[in-house]
């Protein structure tokens, strides 16, 4: 799957803003375990790097932060094109307007935001960071491995049978295939 990721979800991740940050987070983990392929607008990175500026107020530190974003995630163009539909598209806010018309024209299957509600007349799906890592983290939690023992993923079974002292000398078989 390849997903265009909005400036609130990156900023939210960077500046860990509470409520949002945690699965901002887990958007940036899932990218770079390569559970879809996430990008990024060249218009995002000049916001996300006057956003990054302001808390930081270091330029080096910013760039710092850029380079690593550019690193997980791919850079898509905006081009006169993109622009002009922007300028007639039915999305009332013109920077939305201008990162769906660059999704289209990428080939992106889906658009990541908090602010679904200006994406509404999207052609193309836009979820909430949860509704987008939600099936992804599934499909990874069904690739865990399962003890053979007791057929739980295994990484919930060594949670419980390190909590449970008394169950150690009697069941803890800890082998996962």
């Amino acid at each position: 799957m390849r997903a265009v990721i909005d400036t609130c979800v990156i900023v939210d991740a960077l500046q860990s803003r509470e409520p949002f940050c945690k699965d901002a987070q887990s958007i940036f983990l899932l990218c770079a375990n390569r559970q879809f392929e996430g990008f990024l607008t060249a218009k995002a990175i000049t916001d996300i790097y006057y956003l990054t500026h302001r808390q930081t107020h270091s330029d080096k530190a910013t760039r710092d932060v850029l380079t690593k974003l550019c690193a997980l995630f791919g850079l898509l163009d905006t081009t006169a094109l993109d622009i002009r539909k922007a300028i007639s598209a039915e999305i009332s806010d013109f920077e939305d307007a201008v990162m769906v018309e660059t999704a289209v024209r990428s080939g992106v299957d889906c658009i990541v935001t908090r602010n679904t509600k200006d994406y509404s007349k999207a052609p193309i799906p836009v979820y909430a960071p949860a509704e987008f890592i939600e099936p992804l983290t599934e499909t990874s939690e069904r690739s865990q491995p399962r003890c053979i023992w007791c057929r739980r993923r295994f990484w919930r079974h060594f949670a419980f049978y390190r909590s449970c002292s008394w169950l150690r000398p009697r069941f803890g078989c800890g082998i996962a295939i």
